[in-house]
């Protein structure tokens, strides 16, 4: 090599770590989640995980390149709308909802800030969306019922307990998802020779009087459809169910890990991850308003082995005959 070349790359190579320093750190991105359920409910740290686990995927690592604030809003609707309008203040980039009422409470805080809900019923009936295909506005994300599981919920009943000829139905009647739920369950019942009781889910006395009073008459059965207050509220009602006999199908599968016989639902963990995704397109530029709303691809089918003694001719049913599909 000539002196002139090994003095011009000699110079090169020593520009190399100046070069280096002077490279711009990586752009903190600010990520708001705001739960509708308690803190110390066990049930959604496994939602959360696989939020993370998705977002680390696309290589979004928290207090590297990530920073979330988390709010934990329980099932009280003031501090849905307190800790919704806290997250907004703090201007992150994207907000991710986890229930109906957290997302009605950020769409009244903000139209501008990206929203991505992991769980939400009838978006279009609740006004948060447009359509389905095309949202139209700052919100996005994945529902998590489609209305028609209302007849698989009362096929399930009527496996596990051909007797069963009346169902309580446990809705909320504040969120969307509840009246819809309710309706496909009425639409569907005359055809399993049942008759529907509607139960409003609100506060635990509530509950237990009204289940209470149900029970009195025999061949009854519980269907509790998808809400944050059944969540909030569900070792009453599965204390209830096993007091007064009654087979009972739930939303979902932590019902029965909790001592609940059956339930059928969407697998809530792998909403999360795919909300991950949504997530980091919008990150990334994509707008919410372009990106179609999305129905949950897997679903999860839960027995209970272990039932209350009572249930033992249940379970013997369970055994002996097909589950309908």
């Amino acid at each position: 090599m000539r002196r002139r070349d090994f003095i011009r790359w000699l110079g090169g190579t020593a520009l190399w770590p100046l070069a280096a320093h002077a490279q711009p750190a990586e752009r903190m991105r600010r990520i708001g989640v705001l739960f509708q359920a308690s803190k110390s409910d066990l049930e959604f740290q496994p939602r959360l995980k696989a939020f993370l686990d998705g977002l680390a995927q696309f290589g979004w690592t928290e207090g590297h390149n990530l920073q979330l604030e988390y709010r934990w809003a329980g099932g009280n609707a003031d501090d849905v709308r307190r800790q919704a309008s806290e997250l907004v203040a703090l201007a992150p980039d994207v907000l991710a909802a986890a229930g109906s009422a957290a997302v009605a409470a950020l769409q009244q805080a903000t139209r501008t800030i990206p929203i991505v809900f992991t769980t939400a019923g009838d978006p279009v009936g609740a006004g948060f969306v447009e359509s389905l295909a095309r949202p139209g506005g700052n919100i996005t994300g994945f529902a998590v019922f489609e209305y028609a599981i209302g007849a698989k919920w009362l096929a399930l009943l009527k496996d596990v307990s051909p007797r069963t000829n009346r169902v309580a139905v446990l809705r909320d009647p504040t969120v969307a998802v509840g009246p819809g739920q309710l309706g496909a369950i009425q639409t569907a019942a005359p055809s399993f020779g049942m008759e529907v009781i509607p139960v409003n889910v609100r506060e635990p006395d509530g509950i237990e009087r009204a289940v209470t009073a149900f029970a009195q008459s025999s061949n009854g059965g519980l269907i509790v459809t998808g809400s944050p207050l059944a969540q909030l509220h569900r070792n009453l009602i599965i204390s209830l169910a096993a007091r007064y006999k009654l087979p009972a199908v739930y939303f979902e599968r932590f019902f029965v890990a909790d001592g609940g016989l059956i339930s059928y639902g969407p697998d809530f963990a792998d909403q999360y991850r795919r909300a991950a995704g949504y997530v980091d397109r919008i990150l990334k530029g994509e707008k919410p308003a372009d990106m179609p709303v999305q129905a949950p691809t897997k679903y999860q089918l839960v027995i209970n082995l272990r039932p209350p003694k009572h249930w033992a001719s249940t379970s013997r049913c369970i055994s002996n005959r097909p589950l309908t599909k």
